[in-house]
C-alpha cells in the first residue's frame, strides 16, 4: 500500500534559556510526560547532528500506559478486552532543522493536532531540564499571501495585538529596529497593542509591506515599518503570535497569524532524511522571499 500523506506545519521554536545544542538534546534523549489521560514521549529518533544538512527526528508519541484492545476469543466467536500495555494511540512525526530553529510536523487528526503538538513538546523539553526557568514553544509560520488576502477584505483596523520573542538565529531585515529594540532591552518577551475608535481605524503599512517584499525580496521601505507593523511581521515569520482585529461588511472580524499556518503534505510514515530534506527546501525558501538574515 502506498505510504499516504498528510499536512504537515511549518513552526519556529522559540527557546529561552536554552541553547540550540540543549535543545537537540532534550529531543533526542525525552523523558516521558502525563497529560490527561495519556503519557507523551519521543520515539524512534535520527540524530542528524553530522549531516549535511543537520536535523533531528523524531515522532511524538502518545500512549496509554493501561491500553485496552479487542481481541477475538475464536472458541466463544466473540470480542473480548485484553490488556495492551503502553499501547500507542497517537504518533507525530516531526523533524527539526536547528539552521532556521525550524520544524515541520504532522497534524494527526484526533489525535495530536496542530495546537496539542507545540503544547506536548514543550512540556517534554522544559521536564528534561526539570523546568528550570527553561521554555521553548513552537510559534507558527504564516503563510504572507494568505495572511494579507484575509487582511484586504477588512474596511478598517480597530487593533493591532501581538506578542514577539528575540529571534535565534534569523530575523526579518523589515523588522530589524524592533528586534534590536528587544535586543537592547534584554527582553525574553515584549508585548504590543494598538487600539482605536476613531473613524478611519489604525494607520497600518503592514498588507503593503508584506505584499512588496514578497514582489521583491530587495525592498526597502522609505521609512522604518511602525513597532506594531513590525511586530506582525516578526509574528508571522514564527517569532510570536500576532492578530489584527478589523471591520469587515461592518462586522468585527479577527485574523490571526497562525489561522494561515504554513504547510506542506508528505508521507505520514516518512523516511527521515527526506523529510529533513523537503522541510529544509520550504524554510530556506521562505528565508530567501522575505530577506531573512543570521
Amino acid at each position: 500500500m502506498a505510504n499516504r500523506r498528510g499536512r504537515y506545519y511549518l513552526g519556529r521554536v522559540v527557546k529561552i534559556n536554552l541553547s540550540q545544542g540543549q535543545l537537540m538534546d532534550a529531543l533526542v534523549s525525552a523523558p516521558t510526560v502525563p497529560a490527561g489521560k495519556f503519557d507523551w514521549t519521543i520515539t524512534d529518533v535520527v540524530d542528524g547532528r553530522g549531516h549535511e544538512v543537520e536535523f533531528i527526528f523524531g515522532k511524538l508519541s502518545k500512549y496509554a500506559k493501561d491500553g485496552h484492545v479487542k481481541v477475538i476469543d475464536e472458541e466463544m466467536r466473540s470480542q473480548v478486552d485484553a490488556d495492551a500495555p503502553n499501547l500507542l494511540v497517537a504518533s507525530s512525526p516531526f523533524v527539526y532543522l536547528p539552521e532556521f530553529s525550524g520544524m515541520a510536523f504532522l497534524h494527526v487528526w484526533d489525535g495530536i493536532q496542530e495546537d496539542v503538538f507545540p503544547r506536548r513538546l514543550r512540556k517534554i523539553v522544559e521536564s528534561a531540564y526539570d523546568g528550570l526557568l527553561v521554555s521553548c514553544d513552537v510559534e507558527p509560520v504564516a503563510d504572507y499571501r494568505a495572511f494579507t488576502a484575509r487582511l484586504k477584505k477588512l474596511s478598517s483596523f480597530v487593533e493591532i495585538d501581538a506578542t514577539v520573542y528575540p529571534p535565534n538565529p534569523l530575523f526579518g531585515r523589515l523588522w530589524e529596529d524592533l528586534n534590536d529594540y528587544i535586543g537592547g532591552r534584554n527582553a525574553s518577551e515584549v508585548h504590543i497593542r494598538e487600539q482605536t475608535s476613531k473613524l478611519g481605524g489604525l494607520k497600518s503599512k503592514v498588507i503593503e509591506l508584506m505584499d512588496r517584499i514578497l514582489a521583491n525580496p530587495d525592498y526597502q521601505p522609505e521609512k522604518v515599518p511602525g513597532i506594531a507593523d513590525a511586530a506582525i511581521l516578526m509574528a508571522a515569520d514564527g517569532y510570536g503570535r500576532g492578530k489584527v482585529v478589523g471591520v469587515e461588511d461592518g462586522e468585527e472580524v479577527v485574523v490571526k497569524t497562525s489561522d494561515t499556518q504554513k504547510s506542506f503534505l508528505h508521507a505520514k510514515d516518512p523516511v527521515p532524511l527526506e523529510l529533513a530534506g523537503k522541510a529544509f527546501s520550504y524554510f530556506e525558501k521562505i528565508t530567501k522571499e522575505r530577506d531573512m538574515r543570521h
